[in-house]
């Protein structure tokens, strides 16, 4: 029998012993799920995280995964706490309304704003990818290295603008740490979202920007990127465009965007082991990795307990890194 049901306990009732004696007679309280599923992306439509949501849970639907269909519910604002802090706050906890995670962004969130959420009031379930940073230019700049952002700035401190998905989100840390590994100052324009991040960029309205991989990539041409925020090549999508320490400056993996799925804490243990088993191998699905190849969107798919251990390394580590970085 599947996970998914909630089995009644009879105690020591006749009745009880009747139904423990019956070979397959056992009853259900009710099936998980009994409804579409929700998930909540808190940023808005288009972006790289409400594109990828959809995309790993196309196939939601099929008997072997949820047998339900899962529906994304976008509610953005202040680089993802406006979400996720109704979702901490008001989401049921039957397993019927889910959300997207973002690590670090959550993380670090919690760690410098009043937040509702934090890693231990939420419950990871699956992880299915791992974005790093880039930092772009647009297509026309001047700018066609790393270094040639650093000079600029260090001639001229503070004029170059670079745009963000907003405060302490993985474009935030990567500019902080592009900053002080460089010993340069940038203005950082927090735009509400990865998309407006982006049409900063391609309408010439900043200099330069930090956007996820995924994003840059899918613009092709239409921008520069410059280099890319973590310890190795992105060999799949970007195997030309160096990392941040191949070009000397030491900015590391700190600000790679972790997407997954959560449930608030208080969902039932069965429910989180059903979704835990079933989401993993959703995520595997060939289909879903086809298109997520074909949207230049990396696939890093973790077990709930790979992505537990994750986040627990997180938190220190980040509130290590954000001390130095205001």
């Amino acid at each position: 029998m599947s996970v998914l049901k909630y089995i009644v306990k009879a105690g020591t009732t006749a009745l009880g012993a009747l139904l423990l004696m019956a070979p397959i007679q056992v009853v259900i309280a009710e099936d998980y799920p009994s409804a579409p599923v929700q998930v909540t992306v808190a940023y808005g439509p288009g972006g790289a995280t409400d594109f990828q949501a959809r995309i790993v849970t196309m196939m939601a639907g099929k008997e072997k995964y949820l047998n339900m269909p899962i529906v994304i519910f976008n509610k953005p604002g202040a680089g993802g706490q406006k979400g996720w802090n109704w979702f901490a706050a008001k989401a049921s906890t039957d397993g019927h309304q889910l959300a997207a995670y973002n690590v670090p962004h959550f993380i670090a969130q919690s760690i410098k704003f009043d937040t509702k959420y934090n890693i231990n009031n939420l419950e990871p379930i699956a992880n299915w990818g791992a974005d790093p940073a880039v930092l772009i230019a647009p297509k026309d700049s001047p700018f066609n290295s790393v270094a040639d952002v650093v000079a600029h700035a260090k001639a001229n401190p503070g004029t170059i603008t670079v745009s963000g998905a907003g405060l302490y989100v993985g474009h935030h840390i990567a500019h902080l740490q592009f900053e002080r590994a460089a010993d340069i100052k940038l203005k950082y324009i927090p735009a509400g979202g990865g998309v407006k991040a982006m049409k900063m960029v391609l309408g010439n309205q900043v200099m330069a920007g930090f956007n996820n991989l995924s994003d840059a990539y899918r613009q092709g041409d239409r921008i520069k990127i410059l280099g890319v925020a973590d310890n190795q090549r992105e060999a799949m999508f970007l195997p030309d465009v160096p990392t941040f320490k191949e070009q000397g400056v030491d900015v590391d993996d700190s600000s790679v965007n972790f997407r997954g799925i959560m449930a608030r804490k208080g969902t039932p243990q069965e429910v989180i082991d059903f979704l835990a088993e079933r989401v993993h191998l959703m995520f595997q699905d060939g289909k879903v990795a086809k298109k997520m190849k074909a949207g230049g969107s990396p696939l890093r798919i973790m077990t709930r307990d790979e992505v537990l251990a994750m986040w627990a390394e997180r938190q220190p580590y980040l509130e290590d890194l954000l001390k130095g970085l205001d």
